[in-house]
């Protein structure tokens, strides 16, 4: 008789103290200090004297199986066999000897898996899932990743910017890749265009209506056929209503195109969290390298590195050099959709921890 499959527990995110190594566990939350030997080594010793060592290598964010289990055999022949990934699709290696450090890493960087992403480095770039998984994309956010990081592999390896510098990129404009010192995504600058002959077939209108974020969309009869209409002083072109909806087209080789953000900070390190401002749009969608999207990458890394303090994360350089010097250093076009003219909701989204009077 088969053994019958196993049913899926509901039960949200594991506990994580059963995957601890066991000197972590030892040792939870009785630390003494850390250092970085090299870029992408950790080294903790704990108040009992025990000491840890972290490898931190780069994997592709879409993981496929064949490079699971090499990534794994690696763990069980060359580390410890206990391994994590951050939250930036970095994998960690802890070891509990020096001895079995460099062994690591010269197995990984002989199968192609680049040490580094710690401290003031440029780490992987976290990023939605494009065309593999989402049912909004414009563009495959995952591609343009891999072509900037093709660019960008010396800086990863290396630790060399004024402070640690996180992107980010999103496949629409919804940006749930986040918030990042540059944040790459895709813009829309024209509603969708229905196919009214289509939309009483494949939509549920309901459905269609109710995804809009700001109630641009609305029932219609259209030639007589149940089909919807945009009221375009309303749409922003965030895309939501094409996936329940696709003759609701707003993909477009023309009006969809990547843009550039740079400054946005999730963290209270010395100054408030802080979005993102528009440095750059209208560049091509072109795959699948994006070499334009690259290049005003390159030349924002460049300019900071060049340009910035100690310390200095690049929204808070732009800022004392002020906007309009970013963009003459930068070289990069300033036009009036540049200009950051809202002020709604200053003191709600104002989240941070710092005192303000």
């Amino acid at each position: 008789m088969a053994e019958a499959p196993r049913m899926p527990d509901e039960t949200g995110v594991p506990e994580m103290e059963p995957y601890l190594h066991p000197m972590l566990k030892k040792n939870y939350g009785a630390w003494s200090w850390h250092d970085r030997p090299r870029p992408g080594v950790l080294h903790h010793v704990a108040k009992s004297g025990d000491e840890v060592w972290t490898v931190r290598a780069g994997t592709q964010r879409q993981m496929d199986l064949y490079t699971i289990r090499k990534l794994m055999d690696i763990a069980d022949e060359y580390a410890e066999g206990y391994v994590r990934f951050t939250i930036r699709s970095n994998i960690e290696f802890m070891l509990s000897e020096e001895s079995k450090v460099q062994p690591l890493i010269d197995k990984l960087n002989a199968e192609g898996f680049p040490i580094g992403g710690t401290g003031n480095s440029v780490s992987m770039i976290s990023h939605t899932q494009g065309w593999l998984h989402c049912d909004i994309p414009a563009t495959d956010a995952s591609g343009a990743v891999k072509a900037l990081m093709d660019d960008l592999h010396e800086e990863f390896t290396k630790e060399e910017m004024p402070n640690r510098v996180r992107i980010t990129t999103s496949c629409c404009q919804i940006n749930c890749g986040g918030q990042g010192d540059i944040a790459i995504n895709i813009q829309h600058i024209k509603p969708p265009k229905i196919d009214h002959s289509q939309v009483a077939n494949v939509c549920e209108r309901p459905s269609v209506v109710a995804r809009c974020p700001v109630a641009a969309i609305r029932p219609a009869m259209v030639n007589g056929k149940p089909s919807l209409e945009v009221d375009e002083k309303k749409c922003i072109c965030c895309g939501a209503c094409f996936p329940p909806c696709p003759p609701m087209q707003i993909n477009d080789a023309e009006h969809s195109n990547f843009a550039i953000w740079v400054g946005g900070k999730n963290s209270n390190a010395r100054s408030k969290p802080t979005f993102h401002k528009l440095v750059a749009s209208g560049v091509p969608n072109n795959p699948p390298r994006w070499p334009e999207v690259s290049a005003i990458v390159k030349k924002i890394l460049q300019t900071y590195k060049e340009d910035a303090k100690e310390w200095e994360r690049i929204g808070e350089w732009a800022e004392r050099i002020g906007w309009p010097r970013f963009f003459e250093k930068t070289g990069l076009p300033f036009t009036k959709y540049h200009i950051d003219n809202w002020r709604g909701g200053r003191a709600n989204l104002n989240a941070s921890a710092h005192i303000r009077f």
